[in-house]
């Protein structure tokens, strides 16, 4: 169709004299539709807002007067009418539209205020699937989209923190709407209907289990801007993902200043590592800096946990993010105190323990209410040079992995539990990554090398702190080595016999594995292959 004839200039000022109301969020809506009577503002509403208007006495025009239709289908139809679109689209400085307005009885309607109906949260509350199916709105959509495309003329307000600012561009202009402020919330209206149909679509993918549709839709609702990004001269933002209820995004801060964005990219960090370790079957907690763990360890108590996971690497742990898998209490809160900490993250927090945080102000402590479950099914994206990578989640578990044994020896019970923790660390660990692991707490982590072999001596130099502070000869000796991936040549492995490991657990598959394997019990050394690689970049 050829637009070039018509022209949309508008007008700056509009004088708001109709008004189409339609909320399921009849959050301030009442005192909202009040002041607008106050402005000699006509309303119009429908269904269940119109009922709430009348109740509390507000002079109100039920929808159906107008379209002289009823409300049918349990509500699926009510505002889908010629005589409320035509009063949306009309552009008041044609004159064909006028005529044709004049000719079918229609009045202009300059502000529309709709919300939608709450698919989102029926998402989360994993309702029924045709009850969330009956959430999906089509008239509010509808009447959102018509209004931001008319915003020439036309005022549209989705949410209720928008109505103070709707009011207070009254107050400054007469009863007028400046194009400015029209054009900011048609902006907003788009976002928000994109965001809806983005949800939707993402809901239906779930639904058909399918990871990677033709088109991809991402969605989120800004939760917090922070003062700047990873770096100063960078700007940063937070989003929720619509269908997550937990997670760190959904995480409440209970004290201290506004998380930064290295903040909560170290405190996910952190969260996801601790997360692998159920709080039913141990106490676990892993100091994070820069996404690396630098101390993980667990034990009966938290409090012996945190303590064993400080002494793997006191001097990075220094301001550093800590994350723990069960409650924080008074008696762990009062010894992380002690050393200086960004964050502390935990599911829970005692009043007592809340009592004893608050005596460190700039100390911050974040409630996730819940670990993250590591089996579960999720996407992770990857911005590119022009495009996004998609990928499901590595929600493989050790638990869950065959471990097959493939030298002479076979690992001792102490030894396997030792290489079962160290494997749940260097899933999350940078690659090239290794970590050395004895008696349930991280020796030595070598991350982000360019070779395995490189990896491995940094681990191993790592725990020369360890065995300094503790006063013995050697932490390593006895301790177990797990790989992320497989050991290309029998270096690395040379590397770690050499630092006192008596296992090794690792993925397999390089084409020297027998090599490899036949170095292993030259050494008497135990080795487990997984068959699964936990390559992270």
């Amino acid at each position: 169709m050829d637009f070039s004839h018509r022209k949309y200039c508008g007008s700056d000022e509009i004088l708001v004299k109709n008004a189409l109301i339609s909320v399921y969020d009849k959050t301030g809506i009442v005192e909202f539709s009040r002041r607008l009577l106050s402005w000699g503002i006509k309303l119009v509403s429908t269904g269940g807002t119109c009922q709430l208007l009348e109740k509390e006495n507000i002079p109100v025009t039920n929808i159906s007067d107008i379209t002289g239709f009823p409300e049918i289908m349990d509500g699926r139809v009510k505002t889908l009418h010629p005589k409320i679109y035509g009063g949306l689209l009309g552009i008041r400085d044609n004159p064909e539209h006028m005529m044709a307005m004049r000719e079918h009885g229609l009045e202009s309607i300059d502000l529309v205020v709709v919300n939608l109906y709450p698919f989102e949260e029926s998402c989360l509350r994993e309702d029924e699937y045709h009850t969330i199916v009956e959430n999906i709105d089509i008239g509010g959509p509808s009447m959102i989209r018509a209004a931001a495309k008319n915003h020439d003329y036309v005022t549209v307000l989705t949410d209720s923190k928008d109505y103070p600012l709707f009011l207070s561009e009254m107050e400054s202009n007469n009863g007028k709407v400046l194009l400015n402020f029209r054009k900011k919330m048609a902006l907003q209206a788009f976002f928000r209907t994109a965001s809806y149909d983005a949800a939707i679509c993402r809901w239906f993918a779930n639904a058909k289990n399918e990871d990677f549709p033709d088109y991809l839709n991402i969605t989120g609702t800004k939760k917090q801007e922070m003062r700047y990004g990873e770096n100063p001269h960078q700007k940063a933002a937070l989003y929720s993902i619509f269908n997550k209820k937990s997670g760190i995004a959904n995480a409440t801060l209970v004290q201290g200043k506004p998380l930064s964005y290295n903040n909560i990219n170290d405190l996910d960090a952190a969260y996801e590592l601790v997360s692998e370790f159920s709080s039913e079957d141990c106490a676990a907690c892993v100091i994070v800096k820069h996404t690396n763990p630098c101390g993980v360890a667990i034990a009966d108590t938290l409090l012996e946990a945190y303590r064993r996971a400080l002494s793997c690497d006191p001097m990075s742990a220094f301001g550093g993010i800590v994350a723990f898998n069960q409650a924080l209490d008074q008696e762990v809160a009062r010894e992380v105190i002690k050393i200086f900490t960004e964050v502390i993250v935990a599911p829970k927090i005692s009043k007592e323990a809340e009592v004893v945080i608050s005596e460190k102000p700039n100390m911050r402590f974040v409630k996730t209410f819940e670990l993250s479950d590591p089996r579960a099914q999720d996407i992770v994206f990857k911005k590119v040079s022009g495009g996004i990578l998609v990928q499901t989640r590595d929600n493989n578990v050790v638990d869950d992995q065959e471990l097959t044994v493939v030298t002479k020896r076979s690992p001792t019970p102490k030894e396997l539990s030792d290489m079962k923790f160290a494997l749940k660390i260097v899933k999350h660990v940078k690659s090239n990554a290794v970590v050395f692991a004895k008696e349930g707490r991280t020796i030595g982590i070598g991350s982000g090398q360019t070779s395995r072999v490189d990896s491995t001596r940094f681990a191993a130099i790592k725990s020369q702190g360890i065995s300094a502070q503790e006063g013995i000869k050697s932490v390593t000796s006895g301790a177990v080595i797990a790989s992320e991936a497989f050991y290309p040549f029998p270096d690395g492995i040379l590397e770690a016999i050499k630092a006192g490991v008596t296992a090794v657990i690792q993925p397999g598959g390089s084409i020297r594995d027998l090599e490899i394997i036949s170095v292993a019990d030259q050494h008497n050394i135990a080795m487990v292959f997984t068959g699964t690689r936990h390559f992270r970049h």
